[in-house]
């Protein structure tokens, strides 16, 4: 197995006078659940039709599973699955017979696709739903199916592009879930392009955030929170401006914003909460909760994409 799933080198893609995907430099290790985070029109989607062969670059080169897109897109989308904007479900079709035609173009072999269709979608519970017409089911539960599509013909590399767009909460939860389950029981390499940053925090050891076609970092979750300035949420009452203006002339002290009765201290390095409260304390506000921590991967997301 390749060290790593994907490889970029300055990959660039030009619409007339659109730089869609901007010389994109890129290693995605394999066996990761990689999370391409970016605004509707990043370029994630053409990133991923790149990848997949389906759009030739006009600069820059890729590799996928060691093969070139250019020259070798063929041997990509065998070893590949991909759940784009279409689910590619039949809806007249039940879901065991959607599976059944998937499993023939892929030519599998009957024993193995009857063990593998019962596999999926056992793991994805809807076995014993498996007679009924996919055109009859919620969105969640063809999205589920989609994903078993996807996965029928074991690939070594999945691309699921905003798969939990448009679900309720309880079905994108689900299916989060499951994703979590499947990845980590069939050891595929996932690329996961969402708007939903809660989701990439529980899905992704990799994360990467493009802008306008440009990269502005491939980092873990965790090491892109701490790229923010560390945080003391404080909850109480007579948030006052003299205790404001105390909080403000300290030198550890980045920034305060007041929001009802919740204030937020964004703190220039690591530094000892203590003196803060009781200089707020000492100032005549009424202090019920303190909580130190990092910024959320959503506030880290907001400060590159905004910056």
């Amino acid at each position: 197995m390749n060290a790593y799933a994907i490889q970029t080198d300055q990959l660039t893609r030009h619409f007339k006078s659109t730089r869609a995907v901007d010389a994109i430099t890129l290693e995605i290790p394999s066996g990761t659940v990689f999370g391409f985070l970016g605004p509707n029109g990043a370029g994630k989607t053409t990133t991923i039709r790149l990848l997949l062969g389906l759009l030739e670059p006009s600069g820059g080169r890729a590799t996928v599973l060691g093969f070139d897109t250019r020259t070798q897109a063929d041997d990509i989308r065998q070893r590949c699955g991909a759940l784009l904007e279409h689910s590619g479900l039949y809806e007249r079709l039940s879901a065991a017979d959607n599976l059944e035609y998937f499993g023939r173009i892929w030519r599998i072999p009957a024993a193995d696709r009857s063990t593998r269709i019962q596999e999926l979608l056992t793991q994805m519970g809807l076995w014993e739903r498996r007679g009924e017409l996919v055109g009859t089911w919620s969105r969640g539960m063809k999205q589920k199916l989609a994903v078993a599509r996807v996965l029928l013909h074991r690939p070594s590399l999945v691309f699921l592009d905003e798969p939990t767009s448009g679900l309720d909460p309880l079905a994108a939860a689900a299916l989060r879930d499951d994703l979590a389950t499947l990845a980590a029981r069939e050891g595929v390499t996932v690329f996961l392009t969402t708007h939903n940053l809660a989701e990439a925090e529980k899905l992704c050891g990799l994360v990467g955030v493009i802008r306008q076609g440009k990269l502005l970092a491939v980092a873990t979750p965790d090491d892109l929170r701490h790229r923010r300035s560390p945080q003391v949420e404080v909850y109480g009452r007579n948030f006052n401006e003299r205790a404001l203006s105390l909080l403000r002339v300290r030198p550890e002290v980045m920034e305060v914003r007041l929001q009802n009765n919740h204030l937020t201290i964004e703190l220039a390095r690591q530094a000892e909460t203590a003196p803060l409260v009781s200089l707020l304390v000492g100032a005549g506000v009424q202090v019920e909760e303190v909580r130190k921590g990092q910024a959320s991967l959503e506030e880290a997301f907001l400060d590159l994409v905004e910056g």
